[in-house]
């Protein structure tokens, strides 16, 4: 299986401004670009929050460079994933880490905005939809001229009432969200997704360390769900010197 993996990558081709990573987790390995927008902890994070059923439809919004489906796939075994991935260089780079990863007949790379799809799948079609959307509210002033990094980072093509909107019109009833988000827009999103049907069930807030705020949450919703909330035990990436503690540098090797 590795000599096989190994004949992928040289036909695959690692070009002059990619790099391959390895996952820590049974062999996986991806390509990154060397100055691009890589995966960080909080993708890790919510791949290991994402839970399916063996015939879940899923979908991903926001691939990126495929990481997170990838490890969903790997860890969950869902029947499909339908990633979403706007950009065209990205999703480039997704469909050669699912080829690389042997995974082309459970991951379905599409490069589209999802707000179009409807142009895909059918309205309720989907079990379970999980997304690391842009944190921050797009500012022309303040966000620079990346194109790859605006569009990973800011909400310029994909606003909050966009995102829940679309996710609620695919999921069907009972169907589950997870994704993670700036901690600072937490009002904002419960507020929104309350507009659109989508009920939070468990929350963890997930802190740099233990004197530190919160920077980012993980949240589980349901369509059309009760109103329960369950608050998980915070969760804290870093020591106070800075090192991941172990907690974090398990998640990268679970199985």
């Amino acid at each position: 299986m590795q000599n096989g993996k190994i004949c992928l990558l040289n036909k695959l081709k690692l070009e002059n401004d990619e790099r391959l990573d390895d996952l820590n987790l049974d062999g996986l390995k991806i390509i990154q670009k060397v100055d691009g927008y890589g995966f960080t902890s909080d993708a890790v994070l919510l791949a290991n929050f994402v839970k399916t059923k063996h015939l879940d439809v899923c979908v991903e919004v926001g691939a990126g460079s495929g990481v997170i489906s990838i490890l969903v796939n790997h860890k969950e075994n869902p029947k499909k994933i339908y990633a979403f991935e706007i950009q065209k260089t990205q999703a480039q780079l997704a469909n050669k880490n699912i080829e690389l990863c042997q995974m082309q007949d459970k991951i379905t790379l599409i490069n589209d905005k999802v707000q179009n799809w409807n142009t895909y799948l059918q309205t309720g079609e989907v079990d379970v939809v999980f997304s690391n959307p842009p944190y921050f509210k797009y500012d022309s002033k303040v966000c620079g001229n990346n194109e790859q990094k605006v569009l990973s980072r800011f909400d310029k093509e994909l606003s909050l009432d966009d995102f829940f909107e679309s996710i609620s019109k695919m999921l069907k009833f009972g169907g589950k969200l997870f994704f993670v988000q700036n901690s600072a827009r937490l009002s904002e999103c419960f507020d929104i997704m309350a507009k659109h049907g989508l009920v939070p069930k468990r929350i963890y807030f997930v802190h740099p360390n233990n004197t530190k705020d919160s920077t980012v949450f993980l949240c589980e919703a349901v369509k059309g769900g009760k109103h329960s909330l369950i608050v998980m035990p915070p969760l804290f990436t870093n020591d106070l010197d800075g090192n991941y503690i172990q907690t974090i540098q398990k998640l990268y090797k679970k199985g």
